[in-house]
């Protein structure tokens, strides 16, 4: 059995996942990047770190097979099918701050941090998702430079859940950068056993 769910640009959705169902995230016009968090069904103070990935998996990127960890680390994700090979370990979600600080434009802008939050009920002072076909290119140096996502339209990621789980996902509110490719749009995610 397949669910589907919508998630319209600039928003949030929050959905329940058991243990082994196939979770497949797709970027419907291309070029959209994806917050991916989610958190222990059993324990909402047990949630997705991109940080412990990085340790554990020792690498700033992600491969088919790899697994996605908790902030206690216990893997909460496998990778199972990627078209895409490029995703994000390192912003957090974008909140009205970072607007100001960026674009001086942060009163009253969506943004994955309270989409997040609203969709989920909680009140997480920070999130640190998983940055779904976000691509960050890093120069010898170590700046960071955000480029437009590699992902085309219908290119997809499939994770496996490790654990029950709740996903609290948004479709990025960023227009203002190369982010999204300067627009906004909608993703679909679908649930399988």
């Amino acid at each position: 059995m397949k669910q589907e769910y919508l998630v319209q640009a600039c928003s949030g959705c929050a959905i329940d996942v058991k243990k082994d169902q196939l979770i497949t995230i797709v970027d419907l016009e291309g070029g959209q990047v994806v917050d991916f968090f989610a958190e222990s069904a059993g324990n909402p103070d047990e949630f997705v770190s991109p940080g412990v990935t990085t340790d554990c998996n020792e690498s700033l990127r992600l491969n088919v097979g790899d697994l996605i960890y908790s902030n206690l680390y216990n893997p909460m994700f496998k990778v199972i099918a990627d078209d895409v090979g490029e995703h994000d370990l390192l912003h957090p979600c974008c909140r009205p701050e970072m607007y100001d600080f960026f674009y001086h434009n942060g009163d009253g802008h969506p943004n994955c941090l309270d989409n997040i939050n609203r969709v989920l009920g909680r009140r997480h002072p920070i999130i640190h998702p998983v940055n779904l076909f976000m691509y960050t290119a890093i120069a010898p140096d170590g700046k960071i430079i955000v480029k437009p996502p590699k992902s085309k339209a219908g290119d997809k990621i499939v994770l496996r859940a490790q654990m029950d789980v709740r996903l609290g996902v948004a479709a990025c509110s960023v227009s203002e950068s190369d982010c999204n490719s300067g627009r906004c749009t909608a993703i679909q995610i679908d649930i399988e056993d």
